[in-house]
């Protein structure tokens, strides 16, 4: 006999769904009407927004990996969350082009006192890029640590392999699948070009074509992943447990539907924060630069954090890193394709010598961090300086005098750089390994493992 079991768990399921989209509602509505509100009030209703889309997307991405692999699922979820990085960076990246057009290389009036729109495009993204790996991925690893000791009190040992997926049993941090070499691989690549960066006047289309194609290639290695077998629990279970068309479409559909939400906020949310932080007397740089992308990274943040708090830490280091692949590659080799379509030219996006030592900054820690993971493992110590590392660039800034501001940044590029280089002189033989398994190793021998 055929029961209606399946009818309580889809309820329970509709529940946090339904508070998701409500917690959207008020957010999409300015986004679409247009309606003003106090910059405050805005941004917290926007941000509330994001918070209720980045909890579907978490959801939808784990349900998917019962029709595609992991990795590829986690790729669509970086590429959806990072969403708002491309639409708040993109509008910035489209400003500059039309200053370029007006004003020439300076992106400014003559004369003009105010910060280069050109220069405002690169901050925001190199901005996004160090909090991504500064706070997302040390708070990810630190986030895991505290839950796993936290349950460990509470419960004796156990060496089932429940906790094997996580990598957290072994470690004091978290350790990645093998797969998850694929987009550390890419990064790297992606990491060494970037690097020749700072050396230019500025980025070109050739420099697009050349990330983009690292994005593409990314994309099609992921793509040949076999689909996987998780282990899911709550709104995800039920979404996994459906029919398969069922299941596939009410999966697009809310794919969809969260990153309409997110296309539909983000840019306002950015906005509403910078206008607020304006009124309290904040610059426009650092709030281009630090506060603009802090808002448009939560939707990332948050789904790698849900991941860390339910301890799918693979999952959540896995996801930023994915992440990061996109930021790295697809997202700056757009930039100068966005601002040549604004400025009506095939210039490249200009690079001044601020910015120069930004790009320098960004590169370096994203090779500090590629190399902290060499080995597919990240300690709660490489955690904590990525973190220490981060906050210290404001530190400084803090105390140093006027007369050397911006010394801070091209030393602790080379901090940066000089722990690169010792990491991976100590973990040379898992270079090898990173770029035969990131290249060349079939997916299904890297599942296997």
């Amino acid at each position: 006999m055929i029961t209606d079991s399946p009818r309580p768990a889809t309820r329970r399921a509709a529940a946090p769904l339904g508070a998701a989209a409500v917690a959207t509602a008020p957010g999409v509505f300015l986004g679409v009407t247009g309606v003003h509100l106090t910059p405050p009030l805005a941004a917290l209703l926007f941000g509330v927004a994001v918070i209720g889309a980045a909890f579907v997307l978490s959801w939808v991405a784990e349900a998917v990996q019962v029709d595609i692999s992991p990795g590829l699922a986690i790729t669509v979820l970086a590429l959806i969350a990072v969403l708002p990085e491309y639409a708040v960076d993109f509008v910035f990246a489209s400003e500059g082009g039309r200053a370029f057009a007006e004003y020439g290389p300076a992106c400014v009036p003559p004369g003009s006192s105010d910060h280069s729109s050109c220069g405002l495009a690169l901050a925001n993204m190199t901005g996004a890029n160090r909090i991504l790996v500064g706070v997302g991925w040390a708070l990810v690893v630190l986030l895991a640590a505290w839950r796993i000791r936290r349950g460990s009190n509470n419960k004796p040992d156990d060496d089932s392999g429940d906790g094997e997926r996580g990598g957290h049993k072994k470690h004091a941090g978290v350790t990645l699948e093998r797969t998850d070499a694929v987009p550390l691989a890419f990064l790297a690549v992606a990491t060494l070009y970037s690097l020749t960066l700072p050396l230019r006047h500025s980025i070109t289309l050739i420099d697009a074509a050349v990330l983009v194609a690292i994005f593409v290639l990314y994309a099609v290695r992921v793509a040949k992943a076999p689909p996987g077998d998780p282990d899911l629990e709550g709104v995800a279970k039920v979404l996994g447990e459906q029919p398969r068309l069922r299941r596939r479409l009410t999966c697009v559909g809310l794919f969809a539907f969260a990153a309409a939400v997110i296309l539909l906020v983000a840019e306002n949310f950015a906005h509403a924060l910078v206008e607020t932080g304006t009124q309290v007397g904040i610059s426009q740089f650092f709030l281009v630069q630090w506060l603009a992308p802090l808002a448009s990274e939560a939707p990332e943040l948050l789904v790698a954090c849900l991941y860390a708090w339910r301890l799918k830490t693979t999952d959540a280091l896995a996801t930023l890193v994915s992440s990061k692949v996109n930021q790295w590659t697809l997202l700056v080799g757009t930039l100068p394709v966005v601002f040549a379509i604004a400025s009506a030219s095939t210039s490249g996006l200009p690079i001044d010598a601020a910015q120069r030592e930004e790009l320098l900054l960004t590169a370096a820690q994203s090779l500090f961090a590629v190399s902290l993971l060499l080995s597919l493992t990240i300690t709660v110590r490489g955690g904590l300086l990525l973190l220490g590392l981060f906050v210290a660039q404001f530190v400084l800034a803090a105390v140093l005098p006027e007369s050397v501001k911006g010394i801070e940044l091209v030393a602790l590029s080379c901090v940066y750089l000089v722990g690169a280089a010792v990491v991976t002189f100590r973990s040379r033989r898992d270079v090898v390994a990173l770029a035969k398994d990131g290249f060349r190793t079939p997916y299904r021998e890297l599942a296997d493992r």
